[in-house]
């Protein structure tokens, strides 16, 4: 149950169709503020007491309900999602909030928390991606009818998603070493992203910050950069309805649910509308998105899938396609290759749009030459006790006595904070991109065996040392992390899936609109 992804703001640009903006599914910000409850059992009568779901300690009330179901109806409207049925639509919400409310209670139980600063990262690397401003990235949300406040609290919810799905399900996911074998045997062209300094990476975005300032008379030549850009994978974008099988269930339960879904198969050859039918019938996650699950290339969706879809063209419709979770039905909306939009006509006052500058790509021809740092640091967190100013000077005491010949590793051993204390603060060989920038940065402008000034990171202050620098052909370990990600973006979802499973199991949830949720645990 996959929260829907602010970041389909800009998807829609990379087929090439009109701007499109996130429709927020329930499940985003459904029972964010709901009050606890205590601990008394409910009573038996449904609905007397206004409540319409209990999930652990948390109440979800009618009156949320009802303010959601207004939320979700206006925002399949827009879209030219049908609405089901009263009371399937009101299941399909609420069930939405429970999970939810699932997600937000794990996150707390794990002190997963996201600054405000976190949240206006997100907002501008949208707008980057967008080639335009934050600001008028506000005006194209609020002229879409979302509030801004409710935009940011969706990007909020969704980078909590985001990490709790790091954290339980992409580190847990096992890629072995012949799985990236077989993978590599057969994506010999597999593309690898050349890795960039923090100082490159600075650089591009200088220069694309430049071209966004330039007037008309660069129109021409944005619109005719985009137009060469290499096509790169073909995108599918996809939707689905499920028809779940309870795990365990006996042939009779299976043989059942197959026939649902081959009727509903039957009502789709007849020309009936599959996000209406997903939003009536559908037990995935994004029912009432009309059964959307994004837009990816081929390969990232799951084997299963891109079988199924491969030979389906734009509208076409699978037949039934039968998985551990169940039935499927899957229906290709759009399919077509990842190109740099081209600007549209901007205003006589106003300079075009320019597309965000992609990092180069590397496809096997020759070595791939890498610069590698050897570096140390000390570091000093920041805390309640330890104020930014404290911490700075810390390290520039200690900078004065490590330039008074006193031991850098010994120096860390004593007073860093980090896990690589023991060890000096020696980082070992370092390639481009695997610190934060601001850490880059600095390490950049070092010589061999200098020190840095204090240098400030999300992390807290460092001192950095060079120990040594290096070239060294990177080509087989990059192109073998390449495959690792790829291969666990194609198992993400099941295992999302399978960890949201486990999250329902072990809660308790009194869903007064389905006697067979009611104080389940």
């Amino acid at each position: 149950m996959m929260r829907h992804p602010a970041g389909m703001f800009f998807l829609a640009l990379v087929l090439g169709c009109s701007l499109a903006l996130p429709v927020a599914s329930a499940a985003q910000t459904g029972a964010a503020k709901t009050a606890k409850s205590g601990h008394a059992q409910p009573p038996a009568q449904q609905f007397v007491d206004g409540i319409a779901a209990i999930v652990n300690k948390q109440v979800i009330t009618l009156s949320q309900l009802a303010d959601k179901q207004v939320q979700v109806r206006q925002q399949m409207k827009a879209q030219n999602i049908p609405v089901p049925q009263e009371d399937v639509f009101k299941r399909q919400v609420l069930q939405q909030m429970i999970n939810a409310a699932l997600q937000d209670q794990e996150a707390a139980r794990v002190g997963v928390q996201v600054s405000g600063a976190q949240v206006q990262r997100a907002l501008q690397s949208i707008a980057q991606r967008n080639g335009i401003t934050v600001d008028q990235l506000k005006s194209e949300i609020v002229r879409s009818g979302m509030d801004w406040d409710q935009y940011q609290s969706e990007i909020r919810t969704q980078i909590q998603d985001d990490r709790l799905r790091q954290r339980f399900v992409e580190d847990r996911i096992s890629v072995s070493d012949s799985d990236i074998d077989a993978f590599l045997q057969t994506h010999q062209d597999l593309a690898v992203p050349v890795p960039l300094t923090a100082g490159q990476q600075q650089q591009i975005q200088q220069q694309h910050e430049a071209q966004i300032r330039q007037q008309q008379e660069q129109q021409a030549a944005a619109a005719q950069r985009a137009a060469m850009a290499n096509a790169g994978p073909e995108l599918f974008e996809v939707a689905q309805i499920l028809i779940e099988v309870p795990d365990y269930a006996s042939n009779e339960v299976v043989a059942q649910k197959r026939k649902e879904a081959e009727a509903i198969l039957r009502k789709l050859k007849s020309g009936a509308d599959f996000a209406g039918l997903a939003a009536a019938s559908s037990n995935g996650p994004q029912a009432l998105e009309g059964g959307k699950m994004g837009i990816r290339p081929l390969k990232d969706w799951p084997d299963l899938f891109a079988r199924t879809i491969k030979d389906i063209p734009p509208g076409g419709v699978s037949g039934v396609v039968q998985s551990g979770r169940g039935f499927h039905i899957l229906k290709v909306l759009r399919r077509g290759y990842a190109q740099r939009p081209v600007p549209k006509k901007a205003p006589a006052q106003q300079p075009a749009p320019v597309p965000a500058p992609q990092p180069p790509v590397h496809t096997g021809a020759g070595p791939m030459m890498v610069t590698q740092t050897h570096a140390r640091h000390i570091l000093i967190k920041t805390d309640k006790v330890t104020s930014d100013e404290k911490a700075r000077a810390i390290l520039e005491g200690l900078r004065t006595r490590i330039e008074h010949g006193e031991s850098f590793a010994e120096l860390a051993k004593r007073y860093s904070q980090d896990a690589s204390a023991p060890k000096g603060g020696d980082l070992g060989w370092l390639n481009p991109g695997e610190t934060v920038p601001a850490f880059e940065l600095a390490m950049g402008h070092l010589q061999k065996g200098e020190v840095s000034e204090p240098v400030k990171t999300p992390f807290g202050w460092h001192l950095i040392q060079v120990e040594d620098r290096r070239s060294k052909n990177m080509e087989t370990e990059f192109r073998r992390i390449q495959a690792r990600r790829e291969l666990v973006q194609r198992r993400i979802g099941p295992a999302y899936e399978d960890w949201l499973d486990q999250l329902r199991s072990q809660a308790y949830i009194d869903n007064r609109l389905d006697h067979t949720q009611s104080g389940t645990r």
